[in-house]
């Protein structure tokens, strides 16, 4: 019954924000996914968003030593660093807010975190770079994990 009632769910949490990339955020723990109620689903999506995050971080603080950009790319490079420390530490938040069942202030954190990104990408020139890449990534697991935890403030009958 368990399994039947998964799927149910993971069927109506993926209809509402239907994509591949969706479908493999929300699928991706290969311990929690199969059995997953709703707060679970919305954890892991927002696990997902957090591990990007990092990754985006990362390539900011390789780019930032990178001689070769103008003062300009690399000053923006800095501010950009910083807020995506924001938006790593607003999705840490809206973990922490969920499971405090505190699901409306999960939401305010998640639009941190994707006005943190929306700061990061005005703060570089261009958008062909690869953080702009990996930002639009990163509002796509964000929209994901907004999704989910829309359905926990609004819970479907299943």
């Amino acid at each position: 019954m368990a399994v039947v009632w998964y799927r149910e769910l993971f069927f109506h949490t993926c209809k509402r924000r239907w994509s591949l990339e969706t479908y493999e955020v929300l699928s991706s723990d290969p311990y929690k996914s199969p059995n997953a109620n709703l707060r679970d689903l919305a954890i892991i999506s927002l696990r997902v968003a957090a591990t990007n995050a990092s990754g985006i971080l990362g390539e900011t603080k390789i780019l930032i030593d990178d001689d070769k950009l103008s003062p300009d790319v690399q000053q923006g490079l800095s501010d950009c660093k910083e807020t995506i420390l924001d938006a790593e530490s607003q999705l840490e938040d809206s973990i922490a807010a969920i499971m405090v069942d505190s699901k409306a202030e999960t939401q305010l954190w998640l639009k941190a975190a994707l006005a943190a990104i929306d700061t990061c990408d005005a703060s570089i020139p261009g958008d062909d770079d690869i953080l702009s890449i990996e930002s639009v990534a990163f509002r796509k697991l964000c929209n994901i994990a907004i999704t989910v935890t829309k359905l926990l403030l609004n819970p479907i009958k299943l």
